[in-house]
C-alpha cells in the first residue's frame, strides 16, 4: 500500500523524471537528466551546501546526494551540465554512500538515476526493500532482557490458558489497525505484549506515530515504533490479534461491518439554547461509539443536527477492545432506550431531524454500564428512568408494564 511505503511525499519527485517530448534540440533523456539537477541545485542554493550522505540527514538530502554522484562520476552527464553548474557542484570529489547504494529503500532514493550509463531507463528502481520495511524488522528483532519480566511472566502464562480454553482467540491483523496498550499479539512466532505506549508524535511527514514497550514471552523486549509493529504484523504471514476476553456479547467471531480492533465511548454534553436542552443539561448526555479521533468527530457539531445545531463538550470517554463498534452502540442505546430524548431539530437546510442518540442520564449511571459492558453483565440490565438507576432486566420490563397499566386506566 502507498501509506505502507511512505512514497506519497515523494510523488512530486517522481513527476519531474516524466517522459518528455523532444523540445529545444535536446532529447527527453537529456531534460531528465538536466531536470534532476537543477532539483540537486536547488537544495544546494537553499541550504549553502551540496547534498551529503548519512543516516542523520533528511530523506531528500540522502536522495539529493546519491543522484549528485551518479552525475560527478559519468562523463555524459558532467559534459551536459557543465554549462549550467554555476555553483561548481559537478567539481566535487564523489564520496561514498555511508551505506551501500544497493541497500538504501527505494523510498529513500526514489529518484535514484541508475542505469544512465546504460540501457536502463533514468525511471526505473531497485527491487529492494523499502527503508520503512527494514527499519520495521529491525525493530522488532532488536530486543533485549526484560529485567522485570516476572511481572508479566503469569499474564502469558494466562493468556495461553485462555487460548487452549477457547476464551481468547486469535486473528489476522489488519493492515494498519489501531494498538492499544494491554493488548496481545503473535508476531515472529511469540506473544507479544504491548505494555506501554509512549506520548503521541508527528513524524516530518505528518503522520501520528508512537514508542511502544513491546514485551516477548521468551523474556526479552522492545522499544518499538508503534508504525513499525504494524508493518511487521502485516507482513507477518502468521501474525495475530490476540482478543480480549472481556469483549463477551460485543465479541465478533467474524469480521463484518464495523468491526474493529478498538473503540471509543464517548459522553458528550451540548452547549445549545433550546429550551429543551437548556432544561436538562446536567443530565443530557449524546453517547456514541466511534474508532475515529472525537475531536475531528465533533468539530464541525453546529452544523450537524445529529449534535443539536450546537458545539458540544466532551464529558467522559472510555477505551474498549476487541469490539464490534455497530454492535456495541446498539447495545447502549437499548440499555438506555426509557431514556431517550424526544427532540426535533431542524437542520440548516430548514429540514426536521430526529436526534436518536440523545438520553437524559445521569453520567455516574454512564460510568456503571461501561463497568458492565467491560465484565459481560450489561446484557442483564436496562436504565430505569424513574429510579435514574440501572435495573435487571425482569424488574424493568415489570416497570414498564405497571407505568403501560397506568397509562390505559
Amino acid at each position: 500500500m502507498t501509506d505502507d511505503l511512505d512514497l506519497d511525499e515523494l510523488a512530486a519527485d517522481l513527476a519531474d523524471f516524466a517522459p518528455q517530448d523532444k523540445k529545444g534540440g535536446r532529447s527527453a533523456r537529456e531534460q531528465r537528466i538536466i531536470a534532476g539537477f537543477e532539483e540537486v541545485q536547488r537544495f544546494a542554493e537553499a541550504n549553502g551546501r551540496a547534498p551529503a550522505h548519512g543516516e542523520s540527514n533528511d530523506i531528500f538530502e540522502r536522495l539529493y546526494a546519491v543522484r549528485l554522484d551518479r552525475l560527478r562520476g559519468l562523463e555524459e552527464c558532467r559534459s551536459l551540465l557543465a554549462p549550467l553548474d554555476k555553483q561548481g557542484l559537478l567539481a566535487g570529489v564523489v564520496t561514498p554512500a555511508t551505506e551501500p547504494v544497493e541497500t538504501i529503500g527505494d523510498d529513500e532514493l526514489l529518484a535514484e538515476l541508475e542505469g544512465m550509463g546504460g540501457a536502463s531507463d533514468i525511471t526505473e528502481l531497485r527491487h529492494v526493500r523499502t527503508a520503512a520495511d527494514k527499519r520495521a524488522a529491525e525493530e522488532i528483532a532488536n530486543r533485549t532482557p526484560c529485567k522485570d519480566f516476572d511481572n508479566f511472566k503469569p499474564l502469558f502464562v494466562q493468556v495461553k490458558k485462555d487460548l487452549d480454553a477457547g476464551i481468547r482467540q486469535t486473528r489476522r491483523f489488519q493492515t494498519m489497525a489501531e494498538i492499544q496498550p494491554g493488548e496481545f499479539f503473535i508476531v515472529g512466532g511469540q506473544i507479544a505484549y504491548v505494555a506501554e505506549v509512549g506520548a503521541e508524535f508527528v513524524t516530518e511527514y505528518d503522520r501520528r506515530d508512537s514508542r511502544l514497550r513491546v514485551i516477548y514471552d521468551n523474556g526479552t523486549e522492545s522499544d518499538v515504533l508503534l508504525r513499525s509493529l504494524q508493518r511487521a504484523l502485516h507482513r507477518d504471514e502468521a501474525g495475530r490479534r490476540i482478543t480480549d476476553p472481556t469483549a463477551g456479547p460485543l465479541f465478533s467471531g467474524e469480521s463484518g461491518d464495523g468491526d474493529l480492533a478498538s473503540g471509543t465511548i464517548y459522553v458528550l454534553r451540548s452547549k445549545s439554547d433550546h429550551p429543551a436542552v437548556a432544561a436538562h443539561r446536567d443530565v443530557l448526555h449524546k453517547i456514541g461509539v466511534t474508532g475515529g479521533d472525537i475531536a475531528r468527530r465533533i468539530a464541525a457539531a453546529k452544523h450537524d443536527p445529529t449534535f443539536l445545531m450546537a458545539d458540544v463538550e466532551v464529558i467522559a470517554t472510555y477505551e474498549l477492545f476487541n469490539v464490534n463498534r455497530t454492535r456495541l452502540e446498539n447495545l447502549i442505546h437499548r440499555v438506555f432506550d426509557l431514556a431517550r430524548l424526544d427532540i426535533e431539530i431542524k437542520d440548516r437546510f430548514g429540514q426536521p431531524v430526529i436526534p436518536r442518540e440523545w438520553f437524559l442520564v445521569p453520567l455516574f449511571v454512564v460510568n456503571e454500564a461501561v463497568d458492565r459492558i467491560r465484565d459481560g453483565t450489561i446484557t442483564d440490565y436496562l436504565y430505569d428512568p424513574k429510579t435514574a438507576a440501572l435495573v435487571r432486566v425482569d424488574k424493568a420490563k415489570g416497570g414498564r408494564r405497571e407505568r403501560d397499566q397506568s397509562r390505559k386506566t
